[in-house]
């Protein structure tokens, strides 16, 4: 029974992120809760996305673009918590069917075929994200009560892009994954921000026509100030 703090996260200009709250009871089958106390993985995801990586390498002193792979289906955004660290909880299989963890994300690959170049260039996407706040994973975060309540806070970046997200839940017991469940939700953006975004994608032609012009009326504007001066 998980349920999700907010089912709508609105972007404006002042978003600096949010905190959700991830809760729910464990409903055993028959009432009888087991003796070895289950375990709660949860999974906060944003839309996929193709994306294209490339390595910049040294040349003759200067750095140019050199190797590149493109990945069909990497998350915007991706955050995990869970009752316990996630291989002791699950093995290697069901840790990979699932995608409990980032280093288990299914990427798909479409430019790739030597498993080391795959893993550099994966490993160099996870890194980019993580730092930008964008794959997050907090083992031991879910708080599990009296063995039937739990609850998890997950951050969502400042950085994420508008779209449709999943909240996640999986119930483990004895390493097997028996039930799960997911939330949607939205993000989304408001007031001029869903303006400018609606102009940029319905009338991107004249979207670019102002945007030049008020480029150049504020060079002209600062290069008058500058003469002043």
């Amino acid at each position: 029974m998980p349920d999700v703090s907010q089912r709508e996260v609105i972007i404006q200009y002042s978003f600096t992120g949010a905190d959700l709250l991830l809760f729910g009871a464990i409903v055993y089958p028959g009432g009888v809760r087991p003796q070895k106390p289950a375990d709660i993985v949860v999974v906060l995801k944003g839309p996929d996305q193709s994306i294209l990586m490339r390595e910049k390498r040294q040349v003759a002193g200067m750095w140019v673009n050199a190797d590149s792979a493109r990945f069909e289906s990497a998350p915007t955004f991706y955050a995990m918590a869970s009752s316990r660290p996630i291989e002791a909880i699950v093995d290697e299989r069901t840790a990979a069917i699932y995608e409990l963890g980032v280093d288990k994300l299914q990427l798909s690959p479409s430019s790739l075929n030597d498993s080391a170049e795959l893993d550099r260039f994966q490993t160099g996407l996870v890194d980019l994200r993580d730092r930008a706040g964008l794959f997050v994973e907090r083992p031991g975060a879910v708080e599990i009560s009296d063995g039937v309540l739990y609850r998890a806070r997950l951050p969502l970046s400042a950085r994420v892009i508008v779209g449709n997200y999943t909240a996640e839940t999986f119930l483990v017991q004895d390493g097997r994954v028996v039930a799960a469940a997911v939330r949607d939700i939205t993000v989304r953006k408001s007031g001029f921000e869903q303006f400018m975004a609606s102009a940029a994608e319905n009338w991107s032609f004249l979207y670019g026509l102002v945007a030049i012009a008020l480029a150049v009326g504020m060079g002209w504007t600062a290069g008058a100030i500058a003469r002043r001066l």
